[in-house]
């Protein structure tokens, strides 16, 4: 493809490596040559390209404006048209309509005011007075053709198809001015009608109209980049040509937000935020409230997981209250959050303004799907394809909406839908290929997904995801009873001896309490990089999940993905299989917040130590109002108004089932997750299991919350809680400050560690002992815990140091330099119990560590645990050690011990094999030899 004309593509033959951006290639800025620029002098040169593209950008475009505005040597009509668009342009849109009513009512006033008119009103949602101007000025100019198009545009953002096709025909007819974009809109129109053929060749002529070399205008630029984007469907490579001409469209005018806007809805289509965020970024640089940037920017945040994509949205219904993407946007983001009257009454609102929209009316039919309203839900599906029954879109929209709310066969079904009335449908292929992995259906997914990126290879999520699974060729698979796991083959060996323990055991005991069993095998996925883990669970790196469970499958990090201590996979396999409880026993209908509470809650009744426990932020947030309430609480996992509130939400929402089981007994959750998969909404369960209201549970369980955290919410200072939710002091205090407010459990634990810094321990004793007391259950950096202990072990009290390393590995999962050790000290002790389970805590953090198993298996000899000792022998082995023939060797000890003769001989002449006069070995595979032949004498008859 050349740099001066736009091609019809040649398709891609082969995947390349795996990117995160849109195209085969980083996308880089357009060439120089694109972008002429006045001549300036060399130092405002280089000051101006110093500066970062996307700022350089909104430099140039504000100088844009303002040249705009001050337009001085032009006409006053002139200059005065020039002033009303620079206000419209600059998001000033009451001024914007009030100077281009201004110029509209003059007599033999420009089309260029007229129109102005019609685009500012249209801009806030003033469709009824746009529509009167324009029909006015129609009516009274019936020779002119100039302002058919920008009313056709106004007719489409109240839905009405036909009378909008009657006007962009009559602007093609006339040739107005704006007829390119004329043509443009007629094509995305027919193309929405389902005339697909028709469509295409009316988008194929806006290439061929590029290459005819004639000088373009931003307008035309973003015109055919629309029709590429729309031509790209069918053949993939027109998408950079689509980019390419947004580029140029934004050179030929910096102020126009139209190409930058579409610009960056194709990146975000393609799963590239990092460019949609620019580009969405530097629009609102220029204008600040233009809605259409304002929705891009609150997608983005969607995409990202980031805070703030409702308030972007509701930014943008202030400035145009009936933006029908924007209200639809809310009510995606309302279904997802599990709150399905506010959909559906959002989807409502986008419909009375646009009765056709396909997309309101697709989360209309998913509120009326998740409720199991069938009759109401096949009603909306038939609005939705009358208007083109050849389009998949709203199977598309139902299939990622369901996805979103966890219920992934419903998501397979409707991608097949999609598939089965639009064969050529990527985004259906895709759909159903990633939803096919979730639940399991391996080599299914492929065959879709690889006809998904042969349609499109520039679908990012298809490509990785593609890309991943070529990478299962490594991996191994173990069976257990109940579980498959899948792990790559560098530590299948060693990860699938505690996995088999581990998970029969939690299965055990979660089929008891839920009085539930899944069905079976379950597959576990452990991903050694977590980036690969991402591209499982959302098709993108960057995640910033532990773990993930489709029901049952999960799949989750490795222990080597992460550094030490940054995580429990131990804990983090538990919490995922919980939810495979709760998904099966409710049909996947447990809402988010119970189902996440009840996992980290199993978690805690797991082992001690893991799960989630309280920390200064979480408190402090409390104390500031920031915790929702009960009622409300999805919203802190669906949008988050700050970045903490995800995991306070997950911490918040196991203290409420902590509470509602306290009260009511494993029956209430067992009642609760029945109502549930009876289709029973949050209010008639809570009215029917507990008794009470949603706002009466909001105000039991905040009583509940001040009386479990009485002590420690005295303690802890609002402002004194950093960003991150840890006691991470940004001030020094001094023992004075500390002895001014002893309450002050942030005080007294920066107090007690700048004088453990000082070499004043005993007097860090006391403020330490004084924040223990304060906040029992802290373990978050610094904690009173750690620091006692490193005092009383420098002081030479062991007994001491082990207590506090004691209760500091009962509270922090992830302690592992603690478990280690607290290891050592209780061995000290003659402790070789407590020794032994300090270590296997720490196998659950960090299970690298040969010495780590050496020791272990030395302890288990120890207290005669054949089978666990074995255990730790075939882990060193697993880990490959430097010595492997000494490995194995012990190895056929712990065997011989155990009874199992024959993998005993088998490992002894492995270590035999690595070291031929090892003389232990040799002794032992006589001895096992010997055994073995009297074995068989004995067996034989007289």
């Amino acid at each position: 493809m050349t740099l001066l004309s736009i091609t019809r593509g040649v398709q891609p033959e082969h995947r390349e490596p795996r990117r995160t951006n849109l195209a085969p290639g980083t996308r880089h800025q357009a060439p120089h040559s694109w972008r002429p620029e006045p001549r300036k002098s060399i130092a405002f040169f280089l000051a101006f390209e110093s500066i970062h593209p996307s700022l350089r950008h909104a430099l140039r475009a504000s100088l844009s404006l303002f040249l705009l505005a001050c337009a001085c040597n032009r006409p006053a009509r002139a200059q005065s048209i020039a002033e009303a668009e620079f206000a419209l342009r600059a998001g000033r849109y009451d001024a914007a309509i009030a100077a281009f009513k201004s110029l509209a009512a003059v007599t033999d006033a420009p089309v260029a005011a007229h129109r102005g008119l019609l685009r500012a009103l249209g801009e806030v949602g003033r469709y009824d007075e746009a529509e009167a101007s324009g029909r006015g000025f129609v009516a009274s100019h019936p020779q002119s053709a100039e302002l058919w198009n920008t009313l056709g545009e106004i007719l489409v953002q109240r839905g009405r198809i036909t009378e909008a096709t009657d006007a962009f025909t009559s602007a093609i007819a006339g040739h107005a001015s704006d007829s390119v974009a004329a043509r443009l809109n007629l094509a995305v129109l027919r193309y929405g009608r389902g005339e697909r053929e028709s469509a295409v060749r009316d988008f194929d002529w806006f290439i061929d109209f590029y290459n005819r070399g004639s000088r373009l205008t931003s307008a035309e630029l973003t015109a055919i980049g629309t029709a590429c984007r729309y031509l790209g469907l069918t053949d993939p490579a027109l998408f950079k040509d689509a980019l390419k001409a947004f580029d140029q469209a934004i050179v030929a005018d910096s102020t126009n937000l139209e190409p930058r806007v579409r610009l960056g809805n194709l990146f975000l289509e393609k799963y590239n935020s990092a460019d949609a965020r620019t580009t969405f970024e530097t629009a609102l640089l220029i204008n600040p409230r233009d809605p259409e940037a304002l929705l891009g920017s609150a997608r983005v945040r969607r995409f990202d997981g980031q805070p703030g994509a409702d308030s972007l949205a509701r930014q943008s219904l202030g400035v145009n209250p009936n933006y029908t993407d924007a209200h639809v946007f809310l009510a995606t983001l309302r279904l997802e959050a599990e709150n399905l009257d506010d959909a559906s009454r959002s989807a409502q609102h986008a419909l009375a303004i646009d009765s056709g929209s396909v997309a309101a009316l697709a989360v209309l039919a998913a509120t009326h799907h998740l409720r199991g309203e069938d009759p109401a839900f096949a009603t909306v599906r038939r609005r939705a394809l009358a208007r083109d029954p050849r389009s998949a879109e709203i199977y598309i929209t139902l299939a990622e909406l369901s996805a979103r709310n966890r219920f992934y066969k419903k998501a397979v079904g409707f991608a097949r839908e999609g598939v089965s009335i639009d064969s050529t449908s990527t985004r259906s292929y895709a759909l159903l290929g990633i939803n096919e992995l979730r639940t399991g259906a391996i080599a299914a997914a492929r065959t879709h997904l690889e006809k998904a990126f042969a349609g499109d290879p520039y679908d990012v999520w298809t490509k990785n995801t593609l890309d991943l699974l070529d990478t299962f060729k490594d991996y191994r698979e173990t069976r257990t009873e109940r579980f498959l796991f899948v792990i790559d083959g560098k530590e299948s060996a060693l990860l699938s001896l505690y996995l088999g323990d581990l998970a029969g055991e939690a299965y055990g005991k979660l089929a008891a309490r839920y009085d539930y069993r899944p069905a079976t095998p379950v597959r576990l996925e452990l991903y050694r990089s977590h980036a690969d883990f991402s591209v499982r669970t959302v098709g993108l790196a960057g995640l910033g999940a532990l773990g993930v469970a489709f029901g049952n499958v999960l799949a989750m990090d490795s222990p080597s993905a992460r550094e030490t201590g940054q995580f429990n996979w131990g804990s983090t396999f538990w919490h995922e299989l919980a939810h495979t409880f709760t998904l099966g026993v409710t049909d996947h209908r447990v809402p988010r917040w119970l189902s996440e509470g009840l996992s980290v809650l199993e978690e805690r009744r797991a082992r001690p130590g893991w799960g989630a426990g309280p920390s200064v932020g979480f408190l402090a947030a409390y104390k500031a109002g920031r915790l929702l309430p009960v009622s409300r609480l999805n919203e802190g996992f669906m949008t988050p108004a700050y970045p903490e509130q995800v995991i306070f939400s997950y911490y918040q929402a196991s203290l409420v089932c902590e509470m509602i089981e306290r009260d009511g007994g494993i029956s209430a959750i067992r009642s609760m997750l029945k109502g549930y998969r009876d289709g029973l909404t949050t209010a008639e369960v809570v009215k029917g299991v507990l008794g009470t209201d949603q706002t009466a549970l909001d105000k039991k369980f905040d009583r509940y919350f001040r009386e479990r955290f009485s002590k420690p919410l005295a303690a802890i200072r609002i402002s004194a809680a950093s960003d991150s939710g840890d006691a991470t002091v940004r001030r020094r205090v001094t023992q004075l400050d500390a002895m001014r407010d002893p309450g002050d459990f942030v005080a007294q634990l920066s107090a007690g560690r700048t004088l453990l810094d000082e070499g004043k321990t005993d007097d860090a004793i006391t403020h330490l002992e004084r924040a223990k007391a304060l906040f029992p259950e802290y373990a978050g950096p610094n904690s009173p815990y750690a620091l006692l202990a490193r005092i009383h072990t420098e002081k030479g009290a062991p007994r001491r140091a082990a207590d506090e390393l004691t209760r500091l590995t009962e509270l922090d999962e992830n302690a592992y330099a603690a478990n280690v050790e607290l290891a050592k000290l209780l061995e000290q002790l003659g402790d070789s119990r407590g020794s032994s389970a300090a270590l296997e805590r720490a196998i659950y953090i960090n299970p690298y560590d040969i010495d780590l198993h050496t020791r272990l298996a030395t302890l288990y000899d120890a207290l005669g645990d054949n089978r666990l000792s074995l255990r730790e022998r075939r882990a060193i082995v697993a880990l490959a050690p430097v010595d492997m023939a000494e490995a194995q060797y012990q190895l056929a000890l712990a065997y011989r011990k155990s009874g199992d003769h024959g993998n005993a001989r088998r490992s002894v002449l492995e270590a035999l094999e690595l070291a031929p006069n090892f003389a232990k070995a040799q002794e032992l595979l006589l001895d096992l030899q010997d055994n073995g032949s009297k074995a068989d004498r004995r067996g034989k008859p007289l």
